[in-house]
């Protein structure tokens, strides 16, 4: 290989690690090129590029891109699965734990999840874990659970005291004590109206019987007839 080449292939490997937070290693070998297609394919689907690479020129490119702690994996042959972003690791690991199990010859020697090192007994128990859709599911749940459980908890005693509310209203009403809203508001109407005519009535009977006096009493002005004669 030209030095060129290996230049190229060192610069290309040091911008995948640092721009991939997730990454897994393995070992492939054993696998023939038929596994290798089918795997590479079904990692795609999963958002995973699975390139298989020289731990020479890995080295140099890890070391570049600052991701140490890939250097104590890069033993034998290595092929990188890079994670992209939005892709599932959980699934990317099961897919390759899946090979590992069926051909009995992929070994899983660890990776990086969002830049922290995993070893390889760490990658397996990743493949145990529910796809992301699902986790994101549980964690919704466990979030909106505790927020309804509270909300029961506030809502009984208003429910309780509206149900002891309609519980009275129906036994007075029973008992022939509640007096509907309109009907009493019609008493209240009609009751300040009454009052009103009643004193109007009484005012003027007053008004009345005073005029009457004044006229049928003739002793007030006789004093000042007999005062002018005297004169």
């Amino acid at each position: 290989m030209l030095k060129t080449d290996k230049e190229r292939i060192v610069s290309e490997l040091a911008a995948d690690l640092g721009a991939a937070e997730t990454l897994i290693v393995a070992d492939y070998r054993g696998l023939t090129n038929k596994q290798l297609e089918a795997l590479r394919d079904e990692l795609l689907k999963h958002g995973a590029r699975f390139r298989i690479v020289k731990n020479t020129l890995t080295r140099r490119a890890a070391e570049q891109a600052g991701t140490d702690a890939l250097l104590v994996m890069l033993e034998g042959p290595t092929a990188i699965a890079f994670v992209e972003s939005s892709g599932d690791p959980a699934a990317v690991a099961k897919a390759l734990a899946a090979t590992a199990k069926e051909s009995n010859v992929l070994t899983l020697r660890g990776g990086l999840l969002e830049g922290k090192p995993l070893s390889g007994a760490e990658v397996d128990r990743l493949a145990t874990l529910p796809p992301t859709e699902v986790l994101r599911a549980q964690l919704v749940g466990a979030i909106v659970a505790p927020l309804t459980q509270l909300l029961a908890l506030v809502s009984a005693p208003l429910r309780g005291l509206h149900g002891l509310i309609d519980a009275r209203i129906e036994q007075l009403e029973e008992q022939g004590q509640v007096v509907e809203p309109a009907a009493a508001t019609a008493v209240e109407v009609e009751e300040p109206a009454a009052a009103e005519v009643e004193q109007t009535a009484e005012a003027e009977v007053e008004v009345e019987s005073a005029e009457t006096t004044q006229e049928s009493d003739p002793d007030d002005a006789a004093p000042a007839e007999s005062s002018t004669k005297e004169e």
